[in-house]
């Protein structure tokens, strides 16, 4: 577990100082260190700087040179001395593989374009590479060590020519290694090496691709996580953390008690007493500031480990009467308190660590149908989640986590399940910090589940394995226990454990003191000791009609579905040009069962069938590669939108009720044709604004299997006097009906009501088109508009084959006739945009947009988007609201909150408006 960057210290303080200095430092905001990119310049032939490591510090390598173990005649000892040459090595990062590297100075092409990754050999990563590191030390009078995980596969480790570490030893990209170097470092320069072995996720506890992505040629062998050089006294802390405890049964009102345990260690070869000082600090809204300073004296025999634990039973400060809680963005503020431990020798800091933790309550019981229904501080969630994808070569970005993490919560959703690729500590403290919820894992399908697994590809274990797995699970808890956003660990994806495994997973979670509930699978499994899970995995995987969703059976909207969505999800138009070459587009709308190599490299997703053939059934045959890509946003908005909305409506039912969902997935990991909300880019479609529009905190929604008009509350608080009004327009204008319902009042916390049902819209021998739209308006008591929601429905409904329902799909015989949409009038829409300049380098554009139609005709999903003078899209952007329906006579205003400097250099940023039936056009905005 990496620490907190450390601030200067005296290497003298009394006691008094000490503690007023460790509030000081809590109460200050944390900063959250960045390894976007390597602090050294690319390209090959010349070693990186070495890290410079302070008296009492802890310091990160800054980076590697690195080369093929072939390529290398010289021993071990050779590399891993001071002064050994590197030229024509090449240069990676921090937190690296080897292709990652190799791509970023160019020795292989960019493989998220095209079919560039098939360009890459495979053979130059069928061996061991090295990983070779310099530090620098002023003395020795420290002890020191390397503190490290995120070893893909695994390497034998040296350090100033001597080994200190074996590949059997350092085995799994999970696992936690501190090896004490004090006899081997000097001062001046110190060198480390890693002897880095080839992985392969189906013979090692490390990571894999499945179905989600054309894998790697390195299968990512390399150091992904910071390795730390550490320098401490004679007396170390380790396991520090906080467990946190709140009253039931009203856990939002009772009070809290903490209890702070840590492990003091005797590194020295003599007897030491040590003062360990416990400072805890935190600012919240209901208890304003927070301090508490505890302190004890340890003597220890040389050699000697002791768990040190401050309780409330003997400490009274560590009962909070009005605690600040952690909520998750949306249910209340995401107050974090900070614990600082030092532990001193005769009045020298030995050592010292940080931790940020949240208080807050998780429970996850079973319901009467046997779901899992999760409670945060008393009040009931519905998990609205989506999957998260590591980035392919698993390159780290501080500010594009951020940036999707944002974006996610934009969209409403409030949950990200990481199968496997658990990400570095930045991660979730930024999920701790903007209340995203984290429902982590291990990976199905490959040496994960190599032991209970039939359909998998992962060996068996053995003995070496389960050490690898149990320790696996001992270092994640420890690292993600203190974290508020973590919901849950889920032991097993598709498979849950043995019965061995399980219990070795069980003990490491009980000794970190896990905190929240431990899942057997997010699968419906049940085992001896951990019972039901509570969750399934019925899938869908590919295309299934948006009427599927409200079916409770297979996917529908019921229980807890850990994985689940329609399969495809087509980028837009900009995205479609920096992913396919010409080539590839042209097969991409021409040749609907044609393989796609940025889709799967599974037999049975590696086309856009199933999806191409709905699409020209529902909509059309598409005419022209816009014109494919209009109609799949359309039926990707329409699609997504379905499934949260039923997943939203069901979540109260008194009968089995939905308590959560995963869509697959939220983003991936390259540039991809499926399962996602977003693109590499983070350029947002139909598939984002239809989750957007079906998450809004205030909504009104129609219900594919009943006709009936709903508004769901996903505030706290109850709102009254609402007024819902549902119009039905054929596509050539004429109004079909109109009905307005007053006084209506829905309660919080995800509660709905029926404002009324549609009645059937059947053809007509005066008008045969089977198409027609539905407009739903809410306002609220005083008329302004909340809640806007336009459907394109079918009198001819979308037929399942239930009885053929396979484990990724449910086919369709009959397809709803979408088709009269070609029909509809072409609109006119004007808009009228400003820009202004915020606070450091953020902008606000606002766009007034208006439809100035005659007629009736709607301009439909009319989207917006900020695009430079070359007509390449600004990313990212936060729009309020996009992909928006406007009736002639009708205007909406739209905010896009996005970077000053994001847009090209010497280029004016525009707004380029199209749609359904809207030809495009820009305007430039004004400023201010």
């Amino acid at each position: 577990m990496s620490q907190l960057p450390r601030p200067a210290y005296t290497r003298r303080l009394r006691a008094g100082a000490v503690a007023a200095a460790l509030l000081g430092l809590l109460l200050a905001p944390a900063a959250v260190p960045s390894a976007a990119a390597p602090r050294f310049p690319a390209g090959p032939g010349s070693a990186p700087a070495a890290t410079k490591v302070a008296p009492g510090g802890t310091a990160a390598l800054t980076g590697y040179a690195i080369r093929s173990a072939a390529e290398v005649p010289d021993t071990a000892a050779a590399v891993s001395t001071p002064g050994y040459a590197t030229s024509g090595w090449h240069r990676a990062g921090a937190r690296s593989t080897v292709l990652a590297a190799l791509v970023a100075d160019g020795t292989h092409p960019d493989p998220f374009y095209s079919t560039d990754q098939q360009r890459i050999p495979r053979r130059d990563f069928a061996g061991p590479w090295w990983y070779r590191s310099d530090f620098t030390l002023p003395d020795t009078s420290e002890r020191t060590s390397l503190d490290f995980s995120g070893v893909v596969s695994a390497a034998d480790v040296y350090v100033n020519g001597r080994q200190v570490a074996t590949a059997a030893e350092v085995a799994g990209v999970y696992t936690r290694h501190e090896l004490d170097i004090t006899d081997l470092v000097r001062a001046g320069t110190n060198t480390v090496a890693f002897r880095i072995q080839p992985n392969d996720p189906r013979k090692h506890l490390t990571l894999g691709w499945l179905d989600w992505l054309q894998p790697p040629p390195d299968a990512n062998m390399g150091i992904v996580r910071d390795v730390l050089v550490r320098r401490r006294g004679p007396v170390s802390l380790h396991d520090a953390h906080v467990v946190t405890g709140l009253d039931a049964p009203s856990p939002e009102s009772g009070p809290a008690e903490l209890t702070v345990k840590a492990r003091v260690r005797n590194d020295s070869r003599e007897a030491v007493t040590a003062t360990v000082t416990a400072a805890i600090a935190g600012t919240g809204t209901r208890n304003g500031r927070t301090g508490i300073v505890l302190r004890e004296d340890v003597t220890l025999r040389a050699g000697e480990t002791r768990t040190l634990v401050f309780a409330p039973d003997r400490h009274r400060q560590l009962r909070l009467q009005r605690p600040a809680l952690w909520w998750p963005a949306g249910m209340g503020p995401q107050n974090l308190y900070g614990l600082h431990l030092t532990a001193t020798v005769a009045g020298s800091r030995s050592d010292s660590v940080r931790r940020s933790f949240g208080i807050r309550d998780v429970r996850a019981p079973l319901n009467s149908a046997g779901a899992r229904q999760y409670t945060i501080n008393g009040r009931p969630l519905l998990i609205r989640g989506a999957g998260w994808s590591a980035d392919e070569l698993l390159r780290w970005d501080t500010t594009a986590a951020e940036d999707r993490i944002k974006a996610a919560l934009d969209a409403g959703l409030n949950t990200f399940r990481l199968e496997g690729h658990i990400e570095p500590d930045e991660f979730f403290d930024l999920a701790d910090r903007h209340g995203m919820l984290m429902l982590p894992g291990w990976e199905c399908c490959d040496k994960w589940e190599g032991p209970v697994n039939p359909t998998g590809t992962g060996e068996q274990w053995n003995a070496a394995d389960r050490l690898t797995a149990r320790a696996s699970m001992a270092a994640e808890a420890a690292r993600l226990r203190d974290h508020p956003s973590v919901l849950s660990f889920l032991i097993g994806s598709d498979f849950a454990p043995d019965a061995r495994t399980e219990r070795d997973y069980l003990d490491a979670l009980r000794a970190a003191d896990w905190p929240t509930p431990v899942v057997p699978a997010a699968s419906a499994a049940t085992t001896a000791l951990s019972g039901p899970s509570g969750m399934r995995m019925t899938g869908p995987y590919d295309w299934v009609p948006p009427s599927y969703w409200y079916d409770k059976r297979e996917g529908g909207a019921t229980g807890f579905n850990s994985e689940t969505s329609a399969g495809p999800s087509i980028p837009t138009l900009d995205t479609l040009h920096r992913t396919l070459s010409p080539a590839e587009l042209e097969t991409l709308w021409k040749s609907p069962s044609a393989p796609q190599y940025h889709r799967s490299p599974s037999r049975t997703f590696n086309t856009l069938k199933l999806f191409n053939d709905a699409l020209a059934h529902r909509y059309g045959a598409p005419r022209s590669l816009r014109d494919y890509v209009a109609k799949a946003q359309l039926g990707q908005y329409e699609n997504v939108r379905a499934q949260f909305e039923a997943y939203a409506r069901n979540a109260t039912d008194s009968a089995d009720p939905s308590t959560g969902l995963v869509y697959w997935m939220f983003n991936s990991g390259w540039t991809s044709l499926h399962w996602q909300l977003v693109d590499r880019y983070l350029d947002r479609g139909g598939a984002y604004y239809g989750a957007k529009k079906a998450n809004e905190p205030l909504h009104i929604q129609y219900s594919y299997d009943d006709r009936t008009v709903a508004v769901v509350n996903r505030r706290s608080a109850a709102v009254s006097g609402l007024t819902a009004r549902v119009t039905l327009f054929g596509t050539d204008g004429t109004s079909l009906y109109d009905r307005t319902v007053r006084g209506l009042r829905v309660g919080g916390d995800g509660a709905r009501t029926t404002a009324l049902t549609v009645p059937a819209v059947r053809a007509a021998a005066d008008r045969p088109d089977a198409t027609y739209l539905a407009r739903l308006t809410l306002t609220d008591s005083v008329g302004r508009e909340v809640s806007r929601n336009v459907y394109w429905l079918s009198t001819r409904p979308d037929v399942l084959d239930y009885d053929a329902t396979d484990w990724y799909h449910t086919p369709t015989t009959t397809y709803g006739d979408l088709t009269g949409l070609n029909s509809l009038p072409a609109a006119t829409v004007t808009a009228t945009a400003r820009t202004t300049r915020r606070a450091g380098s953020a902008s606000t554009t606002t766009v007034t947009v208006r439809n100035t139609s005659s007629g009736n005709t709607p301009a439909l999903l009319t989207d917006l988007h900020l695009v430079d003078g070359r007509d390449a899209p600004v990313l990212p952007v936060r729009w309020n609201d996009n992909q928006i329906s406007l009736w002639p006579g009708e205007s909406a205003v739209l905010t896009a909150d996005h970077r000053t400097a994001d847009a090209a250099a010497g280029t004016a940023l525009r707004v380029r408006i199209s749609g359904w039936n809207t030809p495009t056009t820009h305007i430039t905005p004004s400023a201010p």
